[in-house]
């Protein structure tokens, strides 16, 4: 059953031995000090059957991290920590790839001392912000100057070498989702006039220049991005997003990325959105490597992209959530388990609705 999903894949240096991956995905379960622990570990090794995980996003430093509870891999202790991981996943037979975020203007001040975040403009996030103390209004973020961009760029690169000392099997880029990459690459949220602004060319910039950080520490085929160039997201949106993310597929085919995955609206729509643009066919004109896409897929919608050749794998979020054997599922046509308590058992801390879902018995 959905014969195409279960056909090997190369992605960059990274031997695939299915086409369901699983997609990051914020769970808030790490200890104080964005320490990865022992529930995490038991977490990805109970998916290790996914044809690659991209890890949960993971700070790259303390000021690009403004999530309760979310791992980092700036320090000793946070890659000691992911150690544990990426070996119980390795030694469960499967692959796993480090997700690097900066959450830019979505900082909030509590997570720095009351300093304003950084981000590509004077801008302000909508909505609110999650916070250790709970939900407040986000506030204006700063401009980066080149010298917090020089230093960003920095903030990767260590983020990137200590991914390396922990085990991983490569990295990602969080270029999506109204973060720091994103809010450098739209133009509702890049407001500059230097070179980090104007230009669709110049709005991928610090997109190029991080890849080529990361690049120079693990190899093209070891890095991939993830964009959204699907309409808001996070208050990040572009008036012409056609143009804007051909300039961002230039940069990957010009790198070689390994793999470029894409939220994109799917068949179900984003969160429940039909009305979005897809931009994933400019992109594939012009980005000629594995191309991975995210959305509220089905199996059987999975298997057409894959068969079609829109998409070469797809990587799956929610339900990975609850079926952590969901490629066995999906072979074997077993229904999938739904999402108890959900979203609020997303973010709880603890077990319940993380690590205490049930695999399908042994198939006779």
């Amino acid at each position: 059953m959905h014969a195409s999903l279960f056909q090997p894949i190369r992605l960059g240096a990274i031997e695939a031995p299915n086409r369901i991956l699983m997609a990051p995905l914020t769970r808030g379960r790490s200890d104080s000090g964005s320490i990865p622990n022992a529930m995490m570990t038991e977490y990805y090794r109970q998916r290790a059957s996914a044809g690659l995980i991209i890890s949960e996003a993971t700070g790259i430093s303390r000021e690009g991290l403004g999530w309760p509870a979310a791992p980092g891999i700036w320090n000793e202790a946070q890659t000691d920590g992911w150690k544990g991981v990426t070996e119980a996943v390795h030694d469960a037979g499967g692959r796993i790839v480090l997700q690097l975020w900066h959450m830019g203007r979505l900082v909030h001040p509590d997570f720095l001392d009351g300093m304003a975040p950084v981000s590509a403009s004077v801008t302000t996030g909508p909505d609110h912000a999650h916070t250790p103390t709970g939900r407040k209004p986000y506030e204006p973020a700063r401009a980066a100057t080149l010298d917090d961009i020089a230093r960003i760029i920095d903030d990767y690169g260590n983020a990137a070498h200590n991914a390396k000392l922990a085990g991983f099997d490569g990295v990602q880029l969080h270029g999506a989702n109204g973060y720091l990459i994103d809010q450098f690459l739209r133009g509702s949220t890049n407001l500059r006039d230097d070179d980090y602004g104007g230009s669709a060319e110049n709005r991928t910039r610090l997109l190029r220049l991080v890849l080529e950080r990361l690049v120079s520490i693990w190899g093209k085929d070891r890095v991939s991005v993830r964009l959204s160039p699907n309409g808001d997201s996070q208050g990040c949106d572009d008036p012409d997003p056609a143009t804007l993310f051909a300039a961002a597929a230039r940069v990957c085919q010009d790198i070689g990325l390994g793999f470029v995955e894409l939220r994109q609206p799917g068949p179900l729509g984003t969160f429940g959105r039909t009305d979005v643009p897809q931009q994933d066919a400019v992109i594939r004109e012009i980005y000629t490597g594995p191309l991975v896409l995210n959305a509220d897929y089905t199996a059987d919608a999975a298997d057409a992209d894959v068969s079609s050749g829109r998409c070469d794998a797809v990587s799956f979020g929610r339900p990975f959530i609850s079926n952590p054997d969901l490629p066995l599922r999906i072979r074997t046509g077993a229904e999938w388990s739904p999402n108890v308590d959900a979203p609020r058992s997303w973010y709880l801390p603890g077990p319940a609705g993380y690590i205490d879902y049930p695999a399908l018995e042994p198939v006779a």
